[in-house]
């Protein structure tokens, strides 16, 4: 009897037990289904709040301080801090476009957009060398260091070998040689590539292109128009900025010997006596990036005005996919031109140079130049340069530069600020034609 007691009551307990299991397991399940829907009705409401009530893309607050700003006149002592600042531009009225592209579009492909800086010859040997060793690598800098940084990339015509070696190059009335020294104090300026091809690259031969080729890359100084061979000689460099692809390529009109053109098997420049060669590789370079910059080392030293030589060359180049023509050589500024809607500027003068008692190779500009896929606008920062300083100019010698600049350009206008445009055309009278001729009918005629 009691044996048959204790297994019910044992039997009971049993029971009990499974009921108490099934009901907590039962009350951790809604937990967790109450946990889940609170977190679902969370995330939910979140979503919400941040795509707003018509469910759209994100919501990104612009302050009125990150909107751009119009450009300004260039001034050393207040220019912007360096290559993290955003190159000036001109405002919206005068560049007769959209304003610029803000923060929250950044993958918009018309808004993508570069600033370059160019300047024209370079030489840091000679009587330029003796300022360097009395007032330091940097003196030619002091005064237009922040001008040269604030663009995404800037880029010089280096005219003049970087070597302590080599043999002088005979017969040649002007023979540079520049120390490896200098190379710090020149890319710590803000300057990023070079152009090689020019008629002083090679004026201590083979053995000195060479050593200029490993100092730049020792530098990390990007250089076109001179290689080893043929082939690495007339290679673009390809840079990739703000999304967009910029291919640079140099040339050279002027070699004081055959023997400095580069060869299948031997250094030496990029020359352009046949266009052949470099319009089929600017041709390529267009099938590679989104804008083709050709600096071209041309002209007739010290003449204000581009040769037909120049204007053809320009033109081959910008048919074959350019969408930015610098020049150099002349050691004088030359004007400005607009071809297909691509620009030209056919010389930029001397920057950093030996000085003599000619006026006009004292002035010079750093041309600014905003790009996007559809091309490039242009501003001039008047420069005096003198005992291998420059300096940006007082604002009523800029405009009279700036006039200068007008008056020996091809149908184009410096304005007062600097930005360079197409000049308007005006109504003929009665029986005239009208002064200017437009860029396509220009194409007339020409040889292809």
């Amino acid at each position: 009897m009691n044996h048959s007691r204790t297994a019910r009551r044992m039997q009971q307990r049993k029971k009990m037990y499974q009921a108490m299991m099934r009901a907590i397991v039962i009350t951790f399940f809604l937990m967790i289904v109450t946990i889940i829907g609170i977190y679902i009705w969370m995330e939910r409401q979140s979503s919400e709040s941040a795509t707003g009530p018509d469910g759209g893309g994100e919501v990104i607050q612009v302050s009125p301080s990150s909107s751009p700003e119009p450009a300004s006149e260039p001034d050393p002592s207040q220019a912007p801090s360096p290559k993290e600042s955003p190159a000036p531009e001109p405002s919206p009225g005068d560049r007769n476009e959209s304003t610029p592209p803000s923060a929250a579009e950044p993958d918009d492909e018309a808004e993508k957009r570069v600033t370059l800086s160019f300047v024209g010859d370079v030489l840091l040997g000679s009587t330029v060398n003796n300022l360097l060793a009395a007032h330091g690598y940097d003196y030619p800098y002091q005064d237009v260091k922040t001008v040269l940084q604030r663009s995404d990339l800037t880029i010089a015509n280096l005219e003049t070998p970087i070597t302590d070696r080599g043999t002088p190059e005979k017969d040649k009335t002007y023979v540079y040689r520049s120390s490896p020294k200098v190379l710090p104090a020149f890319k710590e300026a803000g300057f990023d590539l070079v152009n090689l091809a020019n008629n002083h690259t090679m004026d201590h031969g083979v053995e000195g292109l060479l050593d200029t080729l490993d100092y730049l890359d020792d530098q990390q100084i990007m250089r076109v128009g001179a290689g080893r061979n043929a082939d690495e000689a007339f290679q673009p460099v390809i840079v990739e900025k703000n999304g967009l692809k910029i291919a640079f390529l140099g040339f050279t009109k002027v070699v004081p010997d055959t023997s400095w053109k580069a060869g299948l098997q031997t250094p030496g420049l990029a020359d352009t006596y046949d266009y052949t060669r470099p319009v089929k590789e600017v041709a390529q370079a267009k099938e590679q990036a989104d804008l083709v910059v050709v600096i071209a080392h041309w002209g007739k030293e010290r003449h204000d005005h581009p040769n037909s030589e120049q204007i053809d060359l320009a033109y081959r180049y910008i048919d074959a996919g350019a969408d930015l023509i610098i020049g150099g050589h002349p050691h004088v500024l030359q004007g400005f031109e607009q071809y297909k809607g691509k620009w030209i500027a056919y010389s930029l003068g001397n920057f950093i140079f030996t000085t003599n008692d000619e006026a006009k190779t004292l002035e010079t500009v750093i041309l600014e130049a905003t790009c996007t896929t559809e091309g490039c606008d242009l501003k001039a920062v008047p420069i005096f340069t003198q005992w291998a300083k420059p300096v940006v100019m007082e604002e009523d010698a800029g405009k009279r530069l700036f006039e200068r600049l007008t008056s020996i350009s091809r149908e184009a206008i410096v304005q007062p600020d600097g930005h360079i445009r197409i000049k308007a055309a005006e109504s003929p009278q009665v029986g005239e034609s009208s002064p200017l001729i437009n860029s396509e009918s220009r194409t007339k005629g020409r040889d292809n």
